[in-house]
């Protein structure tokens, strides 16, 4: 499968990367280990997660995500040679927290970390959240720290708007740290407001990798939400109801046009458009069982034609 640089962290990555917030969640550990094996099988060879997942969960505290590919990884001898591993720092109860930037909150979230995925080094290490209680120059002076005993080999950024992330890179150039080489922004066919435009820019121009979250719209671009009667088909269906717009109405349309063209799913052209669209190295995607894995080798295979690019930007703008 073909493999993408990401910025400059010296990690070559399949065009699509696994989104892990669903073990623990709405996976158990026998059906993650399953999922996982059908991505490897498949061709891919990067897994996202973070120190939070999946801590919404009702007599779940947090790491449980973290914990089922640890013990994946203890599973299959030789797996942590074909896989890179992204987590994140800096969230609690799943947003920002005040200092959860901070070199001592850091320096033991990574331990945990590093205890509960069961390996020496984190690949790429992202902040989760941005947070206005702690100075850039701390954060990457922690990261840096980090780099230096081997315990992560890459950073990144979640969640920062534009101005955050000059910021922190001028902080980084201006101090002699290190800096941020992947954003992990919310971005999809419907949410493009927030990464398109000055971030997506500065991203190019600075050279930075780029992984999308949300990139299917928390599933709206499966195509298997149309009306609100359709909500309770998954424990996701409540993030989905604000996507039940005429706009909304008009990307599923043109996701089964295109489809229809290329003998794809809705969800594989939303994908697909991701992975053509230049400031992105690879969106996130989640599936649930081994054979939704088969559709994301599709995506990653399918090649829209001008035409069904400008479509898609079209329903969408």
């Amino acid at each position: 499968m073909e493999k993408r640089a990401l910025g400059s962290t010296g990690l070559s990555i399949a065009p699509i990367v696994f989104g892990g917030n669903v073990f623990g969640w709405t996976i158990d550990e026998k059906t993650s280990f399953e999922v996982l094996d059908a991505f490897v099988d498949h061709g891919f060879n990067a897994i996202d997660t973070a120190d939070v997942y999946s801590a919404w969960v009702p007599g779940n505290t947090g790491g449980e995500s973290e914990t089922i590919i640890g013990n994946w990884l203890k599973a299959r001898p030789g797996m942590r040679n074909r896989v890179a591993i992204f987590t994140k720092v800096g969230s609690v109860g799943g947003g920002p927290h005040p200092g959860a930037l901070s070199e001592e909150w850091i320096v033991k979230a990574v331990e945990g970390s590093l205890s509960r995925l069961g390996i020496e080094a984190i690949d790429l290490y992202f902040s989760h959240w941005p947070d206005p209680a702690t100075p850039y120059e701390e954060t990457l002076a922690a990261y840096g720290k980090l780099l230096r005993a081997g315990k992560v080999k890459a950073i990144g950024a979640s969640n920062l708007n534009a101005a955050q992330l000059a910021d922190a890179l001028k902080v980084a150039k201006d101090r002699g740290l290190p800096h941020y080489q992947v954003l992990q922004p919310e971005y999809n066919l419907y949410d493009r407001a927030s990464y398109d435009g000055v971030l997506r820019e500065l991203c190019m121009a600075e050279g930075l990798g780029v992984v999308t979250y949300f990139s299917l719209a928390s599933g709206f671009l499966s195509g298997k939400y149309r009306s609100a009667a359709d909500l309770g088909q998954s424990q996701r269906g409540d993030r989905v109801a604000k996507y039940l717009t005429p706009r909304g109405e008009a990307i599923l349309k043109a996701l089964d046009h295109v489809g229809a063209g290329h003998g794809a799913k809705p969800a594989e052209v939303a994908l697909a458009w991701l992975i053509a669209r230049k400031g992105v190295t690879a969106p996130i995607a989640s599936a649930t069982r081994a054979a939704h894995v088969a559709s994301f080798a599709k995506a990653a295979s399918l090649r829209l034609a001008t035409e069904d690019i400008a479509a898609l930007d079209q329903a969408s703008a």
